[in-house]
């Protein structure tokens, strides 16, 4: 097996993120469910673009969070996904270019527009969330680019993306090309109400090896085992899955492979929790950062808690400090 020229490659929703701060009334108008994920039409999203207060716009996206995150403790990326030949598809690829990461997958030149996900942050850090999936959809295994699979030591697929039929048919076609090239696929469930929708596909995937590594935290894996004990599910993930690193809000995450058990707990925060968007995907950064270099399990999650409590910290998805230099000052790296 030749030596990686990426540590992860990401397939995922090309998103663009509209960041704005808003009250509890806001939401209340809108007839918009505070914390919750709703997917929006076109017609909608600029409707409720035009009501917004002042926002900040950036590429996001579940998988290109990540990418962000382990490009800034240094790690090397790739990106596959989705955008239209138009303004915030501009902005998407410009953005994650920006960052360092490869983003070779062509422009739809007709069809929706640039997907986008307008982020309403409360003051309690909590955010609602309007997604419009636009482009994104478009994603097709036509898309998948065989080399850039191969290149990379780990496939990270976002679990946000398999509605589309195609992207599905894109998913299973990387994991085949990273298999047979020697390489590790990696999935995020990425919302509980997306596991409702896809429980036994989920599942499938994971018991029958197609995924190597497992990102949940704990709502998804409950609903992953259709059970309210966070422990049975924990131990059900155990039995399923290769490796598994399950993310538990202030109680730190846990980390189970092979018969093994590691908890670690959660970062501090510094200062308060301002907005807590990107949470699981930086969890997710630090995790394969450590994992690619073959630091452990612990230290992998340590890694993973670190990301996650800065970029908590702020508005935005992404980390707004180098978090390489945030690891090396914590003895980490």
């Amino acid at each position: 097996m030749s030596e990686a020229k990426y540590d992860v490659l990401g397939i995922g929703n090309a998103i663009v993120d509209v960041i704005a701060r808003t009250e509890d009334d806001f939401l209340v108008a809108e007839s918009l469910v505070k914390g919750s994920m709703a997917l929006i039409d076109e017609a909608r999203a600029e409707t409720l673009y035009g009501r917004m207060g002042p926002a900040i716009e950036a590429s996001g996206g579940s998988a290109a969070n990540t990418l962000a995150g382990l490009g800034s403790l240094g790690g090397r990326a790739a990106f596959i996904g989705k955008v239209k030949a138009d303004p915030l598809g501009e902005v998407f690829g410009h953005d994650i270019r920006a960052i360092g990461v490869d983003f070779p997958t062509a422009a739809a030149t007709d069809g929706a527009a640039t997907a986008r996900c307008f982020v309403l942050v409360t003051p309690d850090g909590e955010r609602t969330m309007s997604t419009f999936l636009g482009a994104a959809q478009a994603l097709g295994p036509d898309d998948i680019d065989a080399a850039t699979v191969e290149a990379a030591s780990v496939t990270y697929l976002e679990g946000y993306l398999w509605d589309p039929p195609a992207a599905k048919e894109a998913f299973r076609k990387a994991a085949e090309i990273a298999h047979a090239a020697g390489r590790q696929v990696a999935l995020s469930l990425s919302d509980s109400f997306c596991v409702d929708r896809y429980r036994p596909e989920f599942l499938e995937l994971i018991r029958g090896g197609t995924v190597d590594l497992l990102f949940a935290n704990d709502s998804e894996l409950k609903s992953l085992y259709e059970t309210g004990d966070i422990e049975a599910a924990l131990q059900a993930v155990a039995a399923d899955a290769k490796l598994a690193a399950v993310t538990l809000g202030a109680e730190g995450c846990v980390v189970l492979a092979g018969g093994e058990r590691v908890a670690v707990p959660a970062a501090p925060v510094d200062g308060a929790i301002v907005d807590k968007t990107g949470a699981g995907d930086l969890f997710a950064a630090g995790f394969l950062f450590g994992h690619v270099r073959g630091l452990g399990l612990k230290r992998s999650a340590e890694l993973g808690a670190l990301a996650a409590a800065e970029v908590i910290s702020h508005v935005g998805a992404r980390p707004l400090v180098e978090l390489r230099q945030l690891a090396s000052d914590r003895g980490l790296i």
